[in-house]
């Protein structure tokens, strides 16, 4: 009976999804501005590794960005933060739109009407779903620990990836997650990462491997901490990292008011 019940409620959420998506289909002029969707591209850390949330497509092998669509009564800004929350339950998280995505090839419309008709939704050329779309890429850098990974009704899995472990997305998403990561690595030219992927204390040892992890190489301990410090944007704790050796690597946490100073005025030189 209870195997029975699984299966029943599973099935029974599968055709909500799909006659959710029907009716996206048919209503979306009017929820949704037409032929605009976005993207986000989610970064977390963990345990060493810089992560990437993704999306398995419903009834597919395929793997997404996590994205959506700007209602009338949003601006771009308030539809990516909707999405967000959706996707990971957080609110207020650290945001920033870093390209759009125009390719005329980058919406692939014959496809999208063969699955649709495969999944026994009627659609046809010029539906609102099956149009050409313009992307406005955001990319989110969040707190691993607290996020609560959520599908939507396109997609049976949400779930966190090791960046290098990510394989072929759909559409042009591999490109999107590039060119968020290619912005990320500019960013870190002129502007503090961290906070908002860290644990509110942790070592020295640790932040470089953050750094490491989005830059894609390896970094020199000494200059890396003379650097850091040099910026102002830490304060060193009394106490030491627990379970460690005798010598464990001292704990720091940010100054929240000169890291939001370093965010508005910028730092100095590259890595």
């Amino acid at each position: 009976m209870k195997i029975f019940y699984l299966c029943s409620q599973k099935l029974n959420a599968l055709m909500e999804g799909e006659h959710n998506l029907a009716r996206l289909i048919r209503e979306g002029n009017l929820r949704y501005l037409p032929h605009l969707s976005l993207d986000c591209v989610i970064f977390g850390f963990h345990e060493g590794q810089l992560k990437v949330l993704l999306l398995k497509m419903k009834h597919k092998s395929d793997w997404s960005l996590p994205g959506g669509f700007v209602a009338h009564t949003e601006t771009l800004e308030q539809a990516a933060d909707r999405v967000l929350n959706e996707r990971t339950g957080l609110s207020g998280i650290f945001l920033k739109q870093f390209h759009v995505f125009s390719d005329l090839s980058r919406s692939d419309i014959p496809q999208t009407l063969s699955e649709l008709r495969r999944d026994g939704i009627e659609a046809k050329v010029g539906d609102w779903l099956a149009q050409r779309y313009i992307s406005v890429g955001f990319y989110a850098l969040v707190s691993f620990s607290k996020v609560v990974p959520r599908a939507d009704m396109l997609s049976d899995a949400c779930e966190w990836r090791d960046l290098s472990d990510v394989g072929k997305l759909i559409l042009d998403h591999n490109q999107i997650l590039g060119k968020a990561l290619e912005t990320m690595r500019l960013q870190l030219n002129y502007q503090p990462i961290g906070y908002n992927l860290l644990p509110p204390s942790f070592t020295m040892p640790e932040l470089q491997r953050l750094y490491e992890a989005i830059l894609g190489k390896k970094l020199d301990r000494r200059n890396f901490q003379r650097r850091m410090l040099g910026f102002g944007i830490l304060r060193r704790l009394p106490e030491r990292k627990a379970g460690g050796a005798h010598k464990a690597p001292y704990l720091y946490e940010f100054d929240h008011e000169a890291y939001k100073r370093a965010l508005l005025e910028g730092l100095h030189g590259g890595w």
